[in-house]
């Protein structure tokens, strides 16, 4: 099928609009990193201890959960580019609120809505990129999900790295009359702007268009990604059959004899939960006070946590070079594996740290392991459950409750994140080694429940999918 596409713009336009759908996936990234550079000047800003700072930093993800779930509806009931269009307003305004907070319940509000936005852009950019991918690109397109999710994170750490270079090495110093943590967070906007203009320029997804009557406009998009030699109508008369033979998609529709819910629900839960329960945000949120908290300066731990980013990013493009050719499955066995071996190793090492004073440090050879470590399951996480988790939940629900199963998917995704984010202040002031032996649990647990209950999906059209 890919020699169909040799010749002709189609590709070019098919992968145009999937990546500006996956700008979503770049706010999502964007701002779950961006709060990692501003916690230490939030925390000093408004006089807060850890418990107060993972509330704040964790809230967002309840909005990103709620947004979540009711993404899938407001995606069928708008369309999906209506959806991100409201997602990129609610993003942008939360934006200018979270820079300008006059207490810490007001900023802790303003995280809640930019999640919601995040929430809503998470479940509409994987559903529309499937519906618009063919089915052999489809993995690849797919994955510019995560690839935009760990661009963002990557861009907001040299986005707060320049800033605190800006405000003389600390995120507490004035710069253009506000503190530097607080231009970090209002820098926001311009993504969130760039997601607004894209989500008015791309066209509606065919199988939207074809769900609410709208025919003629969807052979027109077809037309436009489809490879030229593709039967249009044959095309449209499968997803018409699909659609007049199941029901418009409700929460209903997910009900099922496992615990109330169908059992390809119950598995996407699944795999949402685990990508998070392995504690890879933990590294994106906290890192640079991690690396404080074993003796590394606050500059030098932003520079760090960008390097992280930057592996994260090559992982991704691992990823997206293999889920066509080997699967889903194998790379998240081969992702679960090296997760559970690099966190167990993170986990020996942070066991050395000393306190001196009121200062922490890891010895040698423990601090060099404990980096390596860290940074070798950021490089796992990506080229496994980073992109596949979020192809998989693109892809793997019957048609008629995609948006529907999506939504509750990403929203257990939220509700796990928010878990592991909130506790992992306390956790880690308690007991760092055992908390990441938590996070190795899970990465093995994680494998098993691959080889239990995933299936293969490489290669389906998105009908057959059930």
């Amino acid at each position: 099928m890919a020699t169909k596409y040799a010749h002709h713009e189609h590709l070019g336009h098919v992968v145009f609009i999937t990546a500006a759908a996956a700008i979503g996936g770049f706010l999502f990234g964007y701002d779950s990193a961006v709060i990692n550079g501003a916690v230490v000047g939030i925390r000093k800003y408004f006089h807060v201890g850890p418990v107060e700072i993972g509330f704040v930093v964790a809230i967002a993800l309840l909005g990103s959960a709620v947004g979540a779930w009711a993404g899938g509806g407001l995606a069928d009931r708008l369309g999906r580019t209506r959806t991100m269009q409201v997602a990129a307003l609610l993003f942008a305004v939360s934006s200018i609120g979270q820079m300008l907070p006059f207490a810490i319940w007001d900023l802790a509000f303003w995280r809640v809505i930019a999640g919601f936005a995040i929430g809503m852009a998470s479940v509409i950019g994987p559903a529309y990129i499937a519906e618009v991918a063919p089915p052999a690109y489809r993995g690849r397109l797919g994955s510019f999900q995560q690839l935009a999710i760990v661009l963002g994170i990557a861009v907001s750490q040299l986005v707060d790295f320049l800033i605190v270079q800006l405000a003389g090495g600390n995120v507490n110093n004035p710069l253009w009359g506000l503190q530097a943590w607080q231009w970090m967070l209002g820098a926001c906007v311009v993504p969130a702007l760039f997601y607004l203009t894209f989500a008015l320029i791309i066209p509606e997804s065919p199988r939207y268009l074809i769900m609410s009557g709208r025919t003629r406009r969807a052979r027109e998009v077809l037309a436009e990604i489809e490879p030229e030699d593709t039967d249009i109508e044959a095309h449209i008369a499968e997803i018409q059959h699909v659609l007049r033979t199941q029901r418009v998609p409700g929460l209903k529709d997910l009900r099922g004899p496992a615990l109330g819910l169908l059992p390809i629900v119950w598995i996407g839960i699944g795999l949402s939960v685990f990508q998070q329960l392995v504690g890879i945000n933990v590294i994106f949120y906290y890192s640079s006070v991690l690396w404080q908290s074993v003796g590394i300066n606050q500059s030098a731990s932003l520079l760090i946590s960008f390097s992280s980013s930057m592996i994260n990013i090559v992982g991704t493009f691992i990823a997206i070079s293999l889920v066509d050719r080997i699967g889903r499955k194998p790379l998240l066995l081969i992702g679960s594996a090296g997760m559970a071996v690099s966190l167990a190793t993170a986990a020996w090492a942070f066991s050395a740290a000393r306190t001196v004073g009121r200062t922490v440090t890891l010895p040698d050879p423990q601090g060099l392991i404990a980096l390596v470590a860290a940074n070798v399951f950021v490089l796992f996480f990506a080229l496994s459950w980073g992109v596949v988790v979020w192809v998989l939940l693109g892809e793997m629900f019957p048609n008629r409750i995609r948006a529907a199963a999506l939504g509750i998917s990403a929203g257990a995704q939220w509700i796990a994140n928010w878990a592991i984010t909130v506790t992992f202040p306390a956790l880690a002031a308690w007991n760092l080694p055992l908390t990441y032996a938590m996070y190795t649990f899970f990465a093995v647990l994680s494998f098993l429940f691959v080889v239990r209950w995933v299936r293969e999906t490489k290669g389906r059209k998105l009908e057959d999918m059930g």
